[in-house]
């Protein structure tokens, strides 16, 4: 699992690429908890375009990104995913909570 970002605007952008399962999810959430307290964006995207793979640990990553969000007054989104995670994020409808946006 590979995390980089980008800041603009109040707007951190969150690309993840690679695998993203049970094993790297507690080392991400850590990563972007530190991400969000230091930048205290007012919107965070999580780019999904370079995700190859994503179980159930990836809906928690959402989630907690979600309320951390919400917490600091702000909003976030997931950008882009195709293939295997998309369809995780539409069997587990967290679509409804979290909007998806596509960018192609």
């Amino acid at each position: 699992m590979n995390l980089s970002t980008a800041f603009s605007s109040g707007r951190l952008t969150i690309y993840l690429s690679g695998e993203l399962d049970h094993h790297e999810a507690r080392c991400l959430m850590r990563s972007i908890d530190e991400l969000l307290d230091e930048y205290l964006p007012r919107d965070c995207a999580l780019d999904m375009s370079g995700l190859s793979f994503m179980d159930s640990s990836g809906i928690a990553v959402i989630i907690r990104v979600s309320r951390r969000m919400q917490a600091l007054g702000g909003r976030a989104w997931i950008e882009n995913p195709a293939g295997q995670p998309q369809r995780v994020i539409d069997a587990s409808g967290i679509y409804r909570l979290v909007p998806v946006a596509m960018s192609k």
